[in-house]
């Protein structure tokens, strides 16, 4: 495994995807390539009422930046192959940047079922679904343990 796209968001369940990725890349020696793939809320920050309309992608691209640099701390320098932020559509953000990066494998959380996602379907589920290229899904380890 040369290189990995690593998906994750700004929920609680990334540092487990992370997790993840790193043991399979501390495994096989392969790249990390973080990416936080930023579409347009349905709930914008508060400051986002104060901002010129064309800032609002701008504030959304920092605060991912900021959030995505915390998580790439947690990455040993020999295992980072970089950090991306992207806006779009999340699922089809993923599947381009797997293409531009040429990674052999995208990374990403399995998310909860929501009453949106039942009606679109998860990300995760998208990007199985689209990509053209090999996708680990990563489960909750708490979910797992509390079924049968």
């Amino acid at each position: 495994m040369r290189r990995m796209l690593v998906a994750l968001d700004a929920s609680p369940r990334a540092k487990g995807v992370l997790r993840a990725a790193l043991q399979l890349g501390q495994a096989t020696g392969g790249k990390l390539i973080l990416l936080r793939a930023v579409g347009v809320p349905v709930e914008l920050p508060i400051q986002a009422y104060s901002l010129p309309p064309g800032s609002l992608s701008e504030l959304l691209v920092n605060d991912a930046e900021r959030g995505l640099g915390e998580l790439a701390r947690e990455v040993p320098t020999e295992l980072l192959g970089g950090v991306r932020v992207k806006l779009g559509t999340p699922w089809q953000a993923i599947c381009e940047t797997a293409r531009e990066e040429e990674v052999d494998l995208v990374v990403i959380g399995s998310h909860g079922y929501g009453l949106i996602d039942r009606v679109l379907g998860t990300t995760a589920a998208k990007v199985v679904n689209h990509a053209d290229r090999s996708v680990l899904v990563v489960r909750e380890t708490s979910v797992r343990a509390a079924k049968p």
